[in-house]
């Protein structure tokens, strides 16, 4: 019987879905983070459940050859990265079997999941940075949380971000300690400064700093440091947020310094970024998966594609181009109207439609359409991270549309609705059952991870399901 505190030592048998190894001990299952397949380890038990256990690395007493040294001083104790301690080529190939497990696990399927396309970039790939700002001994501290905790672990510099990280820590810094600047306190609600967003477009940042007061004090010092120390374009905007949730932003944002927008361009689709938009995360890999999602839809004069859960319709527009027509439907209302904008800015509105509403409401009437057109129908999926909406999946299978392509960033989410799409698993009651043996209305032909986040356990993937 396994016992907290106790140290232990054994083999990992492999990892996880989130990057950490896994061994078995006295016949129950342990969760040990920061170990590779194959190392022999001495390990404390921090937790036992009726399921399972976890623990933490003592040492490694035999180290896995693909086994390298982290670049960040604070790798294993910022929740950002679970495996820069892991060559990088094992890396994606960990990825691979990460998916090509969901299937099997989850949705019952037995796949061909292809070599993960990389980043030429693992570490400074990032476009966005987000800094929670505590309150400390010495002053304000900067940095990420720890994992699982709203515990702040300072930084100087990350080295998946780009090299204007150190910059914005060191201006924030300075002056915070210029004008007395107090980080926030989520135990007590009190503090000025809250969180530092940044974004990159085509060199120039858009700056946030989330304050508990518009008229927090020194402002100007701190544009003047920023153009001092930056030597490039931004803009920088105060945003209010007086909540005592874990919500990043306020309602209102107050432009202090520069634009309000950039333009940035992505497969000859220009767009606008603000300060609220949406943007992934990795510019190279952003382009790479959304070539492969049109190749991928293969549409001629005679298709239209359907973008659902198209958001300000970056995708949509560029589906348009090689389309008959591509219509996107968004739940959010700001979005679509960001889509309508889009659609006039490149010059395609009349190829580019953009509805505002739930899919599962709008998608009969519109698949109706275009069939009595007699249009071939490609639907391009890309839904948040829990996945479609079971009602939407009933939708899917009785709308028969002739190809659908499904981009996730949660692979087991995404297995799980292959599996209803296609027919390999199926809803009981509120249960979800796995049906033996499957007759499947879609399978799978291509599945394949893009590598948009080196150095953590998050992989996007694309799925394309041919109707059978």
């Amino acid at each position: 019987m396994l016992k907290k505190n106790l140290e232990y030592i054994n083999t990992v048998a492999y990892l996880g879905a989130n990057g950490e190894g896994i061994l078995k001990q006295d016949g129950v299952v342990v969760f040990v983070p920061f170990v590779l397949v194959g190392e022999k380890i001495r390990y404390k038990i921090l937790k036992v459940t009726s399921k399972c256990a976890y623990g933490k690395v003592i040492e490694v007493l035999t180290p896995a050859e693909e086994r390298v040294r982290p670049k960040c001083p604070v790798f294993g104790k910022c929740g950002g990265c679970q495996l820069q301690h892991l060559a990088y080529s094992h890396q994606t190939r960990s990825k691979e079997d990460n998916v090509r497990n969901c299937f099997k696990k989850i949705a019952n399927l037995d796949v061909n999941v292809l070599p993960t396309v990389k980043c030429s970039s693992e570490y400074g790939y990032r476009n966005k940075l987000q800094l929670p700002v505590a309150d400390g001994n010495e002053g304000i501290v900067i940095g990420f949380y720890a994992e699982n905790s709203h515990r702040v672990i300072p930084i100087d510099d990350c080295p998946i971000n780009p090299v204007w990280t150190k910059t914005i820590i060191e201006c924030f810094s300075l002056y915070a300690k210029e004008y007395g600047i107090k980080g926030y306190n989520d135990i007590t609600f009190t503090g000025d400064l809250r969180e530092i967003t940044v974004k990159e477009i085509k060199d120039n940042l858009i700056i946030t700093a989330v304050v508990t007061d518009e008229n927090i004090r020194g402002i100007k010092y701190l544009v003047s440091l920023l153009e001092d120390k930056l030597q490039r374009t931004f803009s920088l905007y105060l945003n209010v947020n007086t909540s005592r949730s874990n919500v990043i932003y306020g309602d209102r944002f107050i432009l202090k310094h520069g634009k309000g927008y950039y333009v940035g361009d992505l497969r000859g689709i220009k767009y606008k970024i603000g300060v609220m938009s949406f943007m992934q995360v990795n510019n190279e890999m952003c382009g790479k998966l959304y070539s492969a999602v049109v190749d991928s839809v293969g549409a001629d004069e005679t298709t239209t594609v359907i973008d659902a859960y198209s958001g300000a319709g970056l995708m949509t527009a560029m589906l348009a181009k090689t389309a008959a027509k591509a219509i996107g439907i968004e739940i959010v209302k700001e979005a679509t109207e960001c889509a309508n904008e889009l659609a006039e800015m490149n010059g395609i509105s009349d190829k580019m439609i953009n509805y505002n509403g739930k899919c599962e409401d709008l998608l009969p009437s519109i698949i109706k359409e275009e069939r009595e057109k007699g249009n071939k129908i490609c639907l391009v999926v890309d839904p948040p991270r829990k996945g479609i909406d079971p009602s939407l999946i009933k939708v899917l299978r009785e709308s028969m549309v002739d190809k659908i392509v499904y981009v996730s960033c949660m692979p087991s989410t995404l297995a799980r609705d292959v599996g209803l799409i296609s027919g390999s698993l199926t809803y009981i009651g509120n249960e979800i059952k796995k049906v033996e043996p499957p007759d499947l209305l879609y399978t799978p032909t291509l599945i394949r991870p893009y590598d948009m986040f080196p150095q953590t356990k998050h992989v996007e993937t694309l799925v394309v399901l041919g109707r059978k």
